[in-house]
This record gives structure tokens, C-alpha cells and sequence, in this order.
């Protein structure tokens, strides 16, 4: 198949709305802006909450001026002549405060400094905003209806359980997740390790679209003592260590590359690809919203399935290799992981969960897989940058990271694309379709055969 690639820089899209230099579009602008809050608050796994609550806020507050597609929870409509940017920068702004500034620090949430950080930050850049825009009953009635649609969303997240804690004890037995130690030195560096177990409470919140967080739920993990187990276990025994002598350097950069937050990450390259493909706010809109919300629930979804298999780590699993019962293995007892363990259980890796679900997204959203485009990695590792020829090359890099990382067996990673795949295809059928499809329009078709 012939591929599709990216002009990256320098392309406008005229459309009925007028002609839009895609690399000022505000829509990606302040989904640029939230996801740098959400990380200035501290927010880990939480930051899919905040990104899939802003986009939410800003589709509906776009399609409340010009209803292109289906909303998601307000459904009133602006007055006439309403200002686009300056509803878009109420509901991106509104909600990403209401998501940021929770004045909890539930684990993942961040820090009560940081979340204030953020905030000024956001305040700061929603004066700049409103400051670009002349004064008058559009900019007052866009700002109207952009904080409205960011209070709806807020309202109906405000019941989902993001905020319940809920207590978990680490297993004993062989193959029971359990604290992780970090390498040494720790990589990223990191204050402590061993730490307890991240968010076991956050497979019980409600999902943005799907029905239930455990409508795809994997299969399992291997058994200890088959021959899955025991190739899971080789391969990142040897790939994965911290000084492995196999590990190439290219796979070394994958892993640092791959380490920052997915959800932050994979917005980035939705950004990418709607400046290339010069979508309109519209489209932006509804993209971005569909890939947060994919990937909020693919973390919905992913914990729920990690706290009921609760399966080990590889630095646990290796430590005490002598315990499993499975010949094909031999314990390394003091092996140590390229990259710090995340503290929470391996199967499936939602890192992989997340990747495989924006890919799909993104694959039916174009029509294609086959679309090339290169992204920049940001914090802990920011500044690399690598190319992909597909989404769905994207996504397979995104999982195999883990496993050069060493800190996810193979298994995890495959289970948790597919997972997300299916969650991916889920959302995207059932969330914020088009009104009117046009035999003309450029997003929407049926995806080709990969």
C-alpha cells in the first residue's frame, strides 16, 4: 500500500469556517495546555481523566455553535455569532481547572503545590486568550457557552469514584504482584522505590463510553510453569536487563522514548497528525476527544483487569525465579530493570493498552493505518524524536518498549494492544458521530485492511 506521509509545518485548511493555520488551531493549542498542566500537577494514570473531561468540554462547546457531530452530555446551543476561540478556551480552561484543582492528593492526582502551579498557569494563558479577542456579545456569548459545557461534564464526572481510595495488600505467593525496586541508580532518578500499590481503586470508575470497565477484559497471564511463562520470562531476563549486552541501542532510545505518560504522549502525536492532515477545530475537536476518551477508559479498563490478575513484575518475577516451578526459568537474584518498575501489577500493561486504543482511533478515524509521522518524546526522557511509517507500527514500538525497558513481559504487552484495540474500536463507534456524512468527507471512512 502506498503511504500516506505528513507534511508536518505550514498547513491551512479552508473550510466553511474560514481559513485556519493549523499550527494556531486553539483546539490543539490548549490540548498542548493540558496536558503540560496535568503533568505540572503531578497527575500520573489521572491525567487521561483530565485530557478526556477538556476535549469532552471543548466538542460540545464547538458543536453547540455549529453542531457538526454528536455531543456528548450538553446539548444546548449557542446564540448565533458565538466565538469559537473564545468558547473553546472557556471550556478547555473550566475544565482542566475543575479537573486539576481538586485540593486532594489522592495518589496520581499530583501534589496540592503542583496543582496549583497549574492553575496559574491555565489562568494565564486564558487572559492571553480572551485578550486576542475583540470585545463584544460574540466573545461574551462564546464564553458563555464554552463554560457551560465544561460545568456539564464536570458535573457528570464529579460522581465518578476518581477520588475513592480503596486499600490493597501485596500478595506472598509466587507470582503475587509486590513492591518493585527500582535499578541503581534509579532511572529516571526517583526519591524512593518499593513503593505501594498506584490507584488499586481505579478499575471501579465509571468509563466515559464503554459499558463497563470489564467489557474486554484479557484472557489472564501464563501459568508459571508453561512455556509462555518461561519464554516471557527469558526474553526479558535478557532484553530487559539493566546492562543488557543484547539490547540494542536503538531499542535502549525506544524504551526512554516510550517512558512518558501515554496519555500525554499520544495526544502529542493526535496533535501531529491533525496539523499534517490540516483538520479544521471541528475535527480536531472530535478527535481529540475521542482518543482521550479511549485512552481514559483503556486505563479504566487496564486496572481493572491488573488488580484481578494482580500478576508480578519481571524484577520480582527473576529475584525469585527459583520459586515458580517452571525448569525453563533460572532466578537472578540480583537482576535489575533498564528503566524504574512502575508500582503497580504487570498484566496488561496499560502503557500498551493505551497505545493499541489511540492507534484504532486514530486508524478509523483517517480510513488508514498507513499515515507516516515523526513525534517528539517529552519529560523524563524529552527530546527524541523517531518516525513511524503506521499507527498501528506506533503502537507495537509503544509495547515493545516495556519489554527493552524491562518492565512488562511480552504477554502483558500483546494482551494489553489487543485490549486496547478492542477499546478503541468500541469508542469510536459509539461516541460523538457525525451528523451528516458526506460521500466528500475526508475522515470517517472505512478503515483499509491491514
Amino acid at each position: 500500500m502506498e503511504k500516506r506521509a505528513l507534511l508536518i509545518a505550514g498547513v491551512a485548511f479552508f473550510g466553511a469556517a474560514g481559513m485556519v493555520a493549523a499550527a494556531d488551531d486553539q483546539v490543539t493549542t490548549w490540548n498542548a495546555l493540558g496536558a503540560q498542566a496535568a503533568v505540572m500537577a503531578g497527575q500520573t494514570v489521572a491525567s487521561s481523566r483530565t485530557l478526556a473531561i477538556e476535549q469532552i468540554a471543548v466538542h460540545d462547546a464547538l458543536n453547540a455553535i455549529d453542531p457538526r457531530y454528536q455531543r456528548y452530555v450538553f446539548q444546548a446551543s449557542a446564540l448565533p455569532g458565538a466565538s469559537a476561540d473564545a468558547a473553546v478556551a472557556a471550556a478547555a480552561h473550566d475544565a482542566l481547572v475543575g479537573a486539576i484543582a481538586t485540593g486532594i492528593t489522592v495518589p496520581g492526582f499530583g501534589t496540592l503545590a503542583g496543582q496549583a502551579a497549574a492553575v496559574a498557569l491555565l489562568h494565564a494563558k486564558y487572559s492571553e486568550a480572551l485578550a486576542a479577542i475583540p470585545d463584544g456579545p460574540a466573545k461574551t456569548d462564546g464564553v458563555a457557552i464554552g463554560s457551560s459545557a465544561a460545568a456539564a461534564i464536570l458535573a457528570l464526572r464529579s460522581i465518578d469514584y476518581a477520588a475513592t481510595l480503596v486499600g490493597y495488600t501485596p500478595g506472598t505467593r509466587p507470582g503475587d504482584w509486590r513492591p518493585t525496586p527500582n535499578p541503581v541508580p534509579a532511572d529516571p532518578p526517583a526519591p524512593a522505590d518499593r513503593l505501594p500499590a498506584l490507584l488499586p481503586g481505579w478499575g471501579g470508575l465509571t468509563p466515559f463510553v464503554l459499558p463497563g470497565a470489564d467489557q474486554f477484559e484479557p484472557k489472564g497471564p501464563p501459568r508459571l510453569s508453561g512455556p509462555r511463562y518461561a519464554r516471557d520470562y527469558n526474553e526479558v531476563m535478557e532484553v530487559g536487563e539493566q546492562f543488557s549486552a543484547i539490547r540494542t541501542p536503538d531499542q535502549t532510545s525506544m524504551a526512554r522514548f516510550w517512558y512518558e505518560g501515554s496519555a500525554i504522549g499520544w495526544s502529542r502525536i493526535a496533535r501531529v497528525v491533525s496539523d499534517a492532515q490540516a483538520l479544521d477545530s471541528w475535527q480536531r475537536a472530535r478527535l481529540l476527544a475521542l482518543i482521550d476518551m479511549a485512552m481514559a477508559d483503556g486505563f479504566i479498563a487496564g486496572f481493572r483487569a491488573k488488580y484481578d490478575f494482580h500478576f508480578w513484575r519481571p524484577v520480582s518475577a527473576i529475584r525469585a525465579g527459583d520459586t515458580d516451578d517452571n525448569d525453563d526459568t533460572v532466578a537472578g537474584f540480583s537482576w535489575n530493570s533498564l528503566l524504574n518498575t512502575p508500582a503497580m501489577p504487570d498484566y496488561p500493561s496499560t502503557h500498551s493498552v493505551l497505545g493499541g486504543s489511540a492507534a484504532e482511533v486514530l486508524r478509523r478515524f483517517f480510513g488508514d493505518d498507513d499515515i507516516a509521522f515523526t513525534t517528539t518524546s517529552g519529560a523524563p526522557f524529552g527530546g527524541l524524536t523517531r518516525s513511524f511509517n503506521s499507527f498501528s507500527d506506533a503502537a507495537r514500538e509503544n509495547g515493545e518498549s516495556r519489554i527493552y525497558a524491562g518492565i512488562h513481559f511480552r504477554s502483558a504487552v500483546e494482551d494489553g494492544i489487543e485490549q486496547g484495540r478492542k477499546i478503541g474500536g468500541y469508542v469510536f463507534t459509539h461516541a460523538l458521530r457525525p451528523l451528516n456524512q458526506t460521500d466528500d468527507d475526508k475522515t470517517d471512512r472505512e478503515p483499509r485492511d491491514r
